[in-house]
């Protein structure tokens, strides 16, 4: 991630009056920006600036917003931010938090329809995108099916199980009987480790092999089990542990 300096980047002070992105010169506002030449054109910070629309007393929109980036690992970090940590965060008020989870929400439901209309693994690092949103933000261990049909597209997106997965069981059955409640052909099993860490211990192979086995039984393939870390989703599939 590129810290930007805001002073230097648009070749003039930002003093303590420019609180707001109206009171920036209008060639740096980041709304004409982005209409002029297009979202991609925009940095990170730019962009939370369109949310954040105004700064604190002596920090400015666009030194606010590279405040929360630097913070929180990048927009990534921040959109997947636990909302009691948000809570306590100075320029983050109720409004602005829920525009953040209202842009989180957004992201979800347009990866969850690509993937009903297409099959999965046409474009994994998506799947891989849809659990991090979903997963990635929980304090504590879960453990979530995606059910896929007969091509591979998206049905259902539930979870399942909370809890540490050394502590509270999974029942391969109750996976069973919502594949079959969903007409499911396939299933993609997937959990989080809130230390951070997607390493893939014995119990989590363990536990893949119990609910493959299970679902074998009703003709229902275990397509992947993914584990979703602080900066990555480890694929069972790829590390050929399926």
């Amino acid at each position: 991630m590129r810290t930007i300096d805001w002073p230097r980047f648009y070749g003039a002070p930002l003093n303590t009056r420019l609180n707001s992105l109206q009171q920036l010169p209008a060639e740096a506002r980041p709304r004409e920006k982005l209409l002029q030449r297009g979202a991609a054109a925009l940095v990170d910070a730019e962009l939370l600036a369109l949310l954040l629309r105004t700064g604190l007393p002596g920090q400015g929109v666009l030194q606010l917003a590279q405040a929360l980036l630097d913070r929180f690992g990048g927009l990534a970090g921040l959109l997947n931010a636990d909302a009691n940590v948000l809570k306590g965060v100075k320029g983050l008020g109720p409004a602005k938090r829920a525009e953040v989870a209202a842009v989180l929400e957004i992201a979800r439901r347009v990866l969850a329809q690509q993937l009903a209309d297409r099959p999965l693994f046409d474009a994994p690092q998506r799947v891989k995108d849809y659990l991090a949103l979903h997963l990635r933000p929980l304090a504590h261990e879960a453990f979530a099916v995606l059910f896929v049909d007969t091509q591979h597209r998206l049905i259902a997106f539930e979870v399942l199980f909370h809890g540490s997965l050394a502590q509270t069981s999974v029942h391969p059955r109750e996976i069973v009987k919502r594949a079959l409640a969903l007409n499911a052909a396939a299933v993609v099993l997937a959990h989080n480790h809130p230390s951070g860490v997607a390493e893939p211990s014995r119990a989590d192979e363990l536990l893949t092999q119990a609910v493959r086995a299970a679902l074998q039984l009703v003709d229902v393939r275990v397509l992947d089990h993914m584990v979703v870390g602080a900066g990555t989703v480890l694929s069972f599939a790829e590390r050929g542990l399926l």
